[in-house]
């Protein structure tokens, strides 16, 4: 037996009752059975679905009119969604001018007080705020401070006879978030000045790969006159993945809070939400936020960048090689299958480009300095026509890669029905017999061997340790299942299931809000930020089922429970389905809601009104 195996645990701490097993009763397929004294009559009037949309857990929506409510790529309508959310958060009437901020240090402003857009009246924009919320304000009470003066919601917990408080130097915090790039950097972005030392000498060089008659010639003084990139891929930073807790990069929901929630519950490595090279080459501040990381997360912290051009790839790379400190890997999506993104040749659109798909993983070895690259994909585009094999063999030939991930699904499947191991299992196998040729060969023998990780219904530790059970499988990537049951990694320490408290719970979404604050700021704005990604976290975590209810184990992650009541009124509220109720519980930690606040949820079927 390996040592996989003998780890394993014997029995599940909430085991299913005798009665169950010894009827062999029949279940629904897909349905969560539960207790019956915990399920409850769905009321006539009551419209609620239990359809789940998850395309957000991976490449996910982007902005308004991005294309993601497009036909998918089976050609069937994607039914159900609040097409066009508006998630932007309205800025206060009255502003408050930025010089003004500190009473104790105000500042000259540039524009003066008469031209100013923002008011200079201190009086009468403390009169227009909202009451403050109670309690001791997030930021004040982590870093010693509050960076937002006067215009934090919290500010009676630091503001005492007109001046704001501020804690002795010795308890003063520096900023612990890393990766930011400086405003000089984006203006050379900007304004196309920025020098690519090394892209601008790998792209010439990638360009003269492309096999054709027009560019023989041009091919070979190019690679006369290439000087290479510093940093071949054998001397690059090693990474370390066996048996790694790791979280899928997620976009809109795995926002830093997020990964530093993740981080506090035993997540061993992270990723950015994927971020697109040409914003990222256009300086866009929404972009360059992505890579931004707590310094909790390094080392262990990702970049994940989507493309379909060469030379986009080699100079998002070296620019995030220049600008950033704390990143271990820069990773390629390459199993992104949104619409949008694929019809642009970006996503899961490179498993159908295989030269492509090189071209550009090689343009990212050569400028990404000692940062390694890693790829992440799907089986394939097409449902019953697998190509993952195939293209992790031409990659692991080409050896420009420290690790490969692999979702068990393909594009056109998106995230029905469940995840293929077993071909994930085929995939690892190819992995493995291409890094047992890497010890053989001399001349490759002083490189990393390539890690192999699988992702796809990783929701128990039961899941977990079956996958990491299979040969070749070096470690496990978990997404919606760290999303619904954040505490997923604690339940893979301990071997067995976790019956979470609704106040265990609350205390993580304390935590998770705190961040928030810390991350997005404690004004009215960052407040708003705050609450709506909250809500965007509650849209999966109202879905996880208390073990305490269920029937029947183990729980999985495509089942769908009737309507059901906890064991408290907490736990019931923190099940709901009505995006209401979402918020109503952002309130316990956030403030009541200013009425400027929006927030739509993805799904209709989460937006219906109660009776």
């Amino acid at each position: 037996m390996s040592s996989l195996q003998e780890k394993r645990p014997a029995d599940p701490v909430v085991e299913e009752p005798t009665e169950v097993k010894k009827q062999h009763v029949e279940y629904p397929k897909g349905v969560a059975v539960l207790k019956a004294e915990y399920i409850i009559q769905t009321p006539v009037n009551d419209n609620r679905s239990n359809e789940y949309d998850d395309d957000e857990a991976e490449g996910g929506e982007r902005s308004k009119g991005d294309g993601n409510n497009n036909n998918n790529g089976g050609g069937k309508k994607r039914r159900g969604q609040n097409k066009n959310r508006d998630l932007r958060q309205k800025k206060e009437e009255i502003r408050l001018c930025s010089t003004l901020l500190d009473p104790d240090n105000i500042k000259e402003c540039n524009f003066g007080a008469e031209k100013c857009r923002n008011s200079h009246n201190v009086e009468e924009y403390l009169a227009s705020k909202p009451a403050d919320i109670d309690g001791v304000c997030p930021v004040y009470q982590a870093i010693g401070y509050c960076p937002t003066g006067l215009k934090c919601r919290w500010l009676k917990s630091h503001y005492v006879e007109g001046k704001l408080l501020r804690k002795e130097a010795q308890d003063i915090k520096q900023d612990e978030e890393v990766n930011k790039i400086s405003h000089a950097s984006k203006d050379l972005l900007r304004k196309k000045k920025y020098d690519f030392k090394i892209a601008n000498q790998v792209i010439p060089y990638i360009d003269s790969q492309i096999q054709n008659e027009e560019n023989l010639e041009k091919r070979k003084d190019n690679e006369a006159s290439f000087v290479e990139a510093p940093f071949k891929v054998s001397e690059k930073k090693k990474l370390y993945l066996k048996d790694a807790k790791i979280v899928s990069p997620l976009t809109t929901v795995g926002n830093l809070p997020y990964r530093r929630l993740m981080k506090t519950l035993g997540a061993d490595i992270t990723y950015s939400e994927m971020a697109l090279t040409i914003p990222m080459l256009q300086a866009t501040a929404a972009e360059w936020a992505l890579p931004k990381a707590h310094k909790s997360e390094y080392p262990g912290f990702g970049v994940q960048i989507a493309t379909s051009k060469h030379y986009q790839a080699a100079k998002v790379t070296e620019a995030i090689y220049r600008e950033t400190t704390s990143v271990s890997e820069i990773n390629l999506n390459c199993g992104c299958p949104i619409d949008l993104l694929y019809r642009q040749g970006q996503g899961s659109a490179l498993m159908d480009q295989p030269a492509k798909l090189i071209r550009i993983l090689k343009s990212m070895n050569y400028s990404s300095g000692d940062i390694p690259i890693t790829v992440k994909m799907r089986t394939g585009t097409k449902d019953n026509k697998n190509t993952a094999i195939s293209l992790v063999d031409r990659i692991m030939k080409e050896n420009d890669v420290a690790a490969i991930t692999l979702h068990g699904r393909s594009r056109q499947q998106r995230y029905t029905r469940e995840a293929d191991w077993s071909y994930v299992g085929d995939v690892a196998k190819t992995v493995k017999e291409w890094n047992e040729k890497k010890l053989d060969d001399k001349e490759k023998s002083d490189t990393q061997p390539t890690w192999f990780i699988g992702n796809g219904d990783i929701y128990t530790h039961e899941d977990w340790y079956n996958a990491m059970a299979i040969d070749g499988v070096d470690s496990v990537m978990v997404a919606r299942g760290a999303l619904i049951k954040p505490w997923i990694f604690e339940e893979i320490e301990a071997q067995q299931y976790l019956d979470k408290s609704a106040s265990e719970r609350l205390d993580m979404l304390k935590t998770f809000s705190n961040f928030a604050i810390e991350h997005w700021g404690s004004d009215e704005y960052g407040v708003g930020l705050a609450r709506r990604f909250m809500c965007e976290f509650l849209s999966f975590t109202h879905r996880y089922i208390p073990i305490g209810i269920l029937e029947r184990l183990p729980p999985k992650i495509n089942q769908r429970p009737p309507l059901w009541r906890g064991r408290n009124e907490m736990e019931t509220l923190l099940g709901s389905t009505d995006y209401k109720d979402w918020i109503k519980i952002t309130e316990m930690f956030l403030g009541k809601t200013s009425p400027e606040f929006q927030f739509t949820p993805k799904h209709k079927s989460n937006s219906y009104e109660k009776s």
